[in-house]
């Protein structure tokens, strides 16, 4: 037996308690992969108060998008790829609430409890739920189909904005993205031109209604809107800057990972990105940043008095308690 060979027990021994000893210290460094992970979050001024445990819910869900507050109380959330809207209720629990949902992605109740949906299997905007009450509300502009509707918000008025975030994954097309507005009388307008944003993503509206807000993957910025009073655009701003900056994603492009959008009852706005989900007051100055084990896709109110933040992203969702509940002025 040569020296080298002797000598490799004790290596490998010395290796293992190594190894065993980091872990003891920083057991993150083991887990950074496990969607299970605990996490804590520091104190960020009337969100959350330090140490508030973000808490693992489940993981392996086929898609994780478009969370919502049911009328109960609970989170809806989109499952894409399994086509269907998965149900979360206060206890953890986990049902399925719509089964064949056309890969329904985002999600807003109207107050006539109609379910709208922006539906990505055939790139529509309509309602999904109750049956019986199905409808196509839009799915094309001037006769040119749309190639990935991905967000909504519903406005008091009943008008309606989405997004579309170009081609999908694996498909070779030339991007169109774009934000468009549904009116209350159900024409379709594009509000930002094709290809002005790099990938529009979340949207939503401030408390008043006078502000849009976009979240743009592509770019370091959550940008707003001026909302005209037929629904149109303008004064555009780089709103609210990503602190992370762009990083790689899956696909080796350069991206914020800006996504999921919700406001809180003061304004707050809450960006999910590469780092977990980060905070910023109305004039887009950036309050702090809730931890996720990882990457986060959406996030949403819901729970006792909105007073629990749902994050969801990569197959699974999480919760923490908040000091500040979501806006009651609509459901996300």
């Amino acid at each position: 037996m040569s020296n080298f060979s002797q000598r490799l027990p004790s290596r490998l021994g010395k290796a293992l308690q190594l190894l065993s000893t980091v872990a003891a210290i920083s057991p993150l460094v083991l887990s950074a992969t496990s969607f299970a992970a605990d996490v804590k979050t520091p104190a960020i001024p009337g969100v959350v108060k330090e140490g508030t445990l973000v808490q693992f819910i489940k993981e392996g869900f086929e898609g994780t998008e478009g969370p919502i507050a049911a009328p109960d109380g609970s989170l809806l959330f989109t499952e894409t790829r399994a086509n269907r809207i998965t149900k979360i209720a206060a206890d953890n629990t986990i049902s399925s609430f719509l089964e064949n949902s056309n890969g329904s992605n985002g999600l807003a109740f109207a107050p006539n409890g109609d379910l709208i949906t922006v539906q990505v299997n055939n790139n529509q905007v309509g309602v999904i739920y109750p049956k019986g009450r199905e409808k196509v509300l839009t799915n094309n502009f001037e006769g040119q189909p749309f190639q990935r509707t991905n967000d909504l918000v519903l406005a008091k008025n009943g008008g309606i904005y989405f997004t579309d975030s170009g081609p999908g994954q694996g498909v070779v097309a030339e991007p169109k993205t774009g934000v468009y507005y549904i009116s209350p009388e159900g024409k379709t307008k594009r509000v930002v031109g094709i290809n002005e944003i790099e990938r529009p993503n979340g949207i939503q509206l401030s408390r008043d209604e006078k502000t849009l807000y976009v979240a743009n993957t592509g770019g370091e910025y959550v940008l707003s809107f001026s909302i005209n009073a037929d629904g149109t655009l303008k004064d555009r701003k780089n709103f609210a800057k990503i602190p992370n900056g762009l990083q790689k994603n899956e696909q080796g492009a350069l991206s914020s990972g800006a996504d999921g959008l919700a406001i809180d009852a003061e304004g707050r706005l809450y960006v999910t990105s590469n780092a977990g989900v980060d905070v910023f007051d109305e004039q887009g100055k950036f309050l702090g940043g809730i931890p996720v084990p990882h990457k986060p896709q959406n996030v949403a109110f819901a729970g006792k008095d909105k007073k629990t933040l749902y994050i969801v992203g990569r197959g699974a969702a999480y919760k923490v308690a908040v000091l500040t509940p979501g806006f009651a002025g609509r459901v996300k």
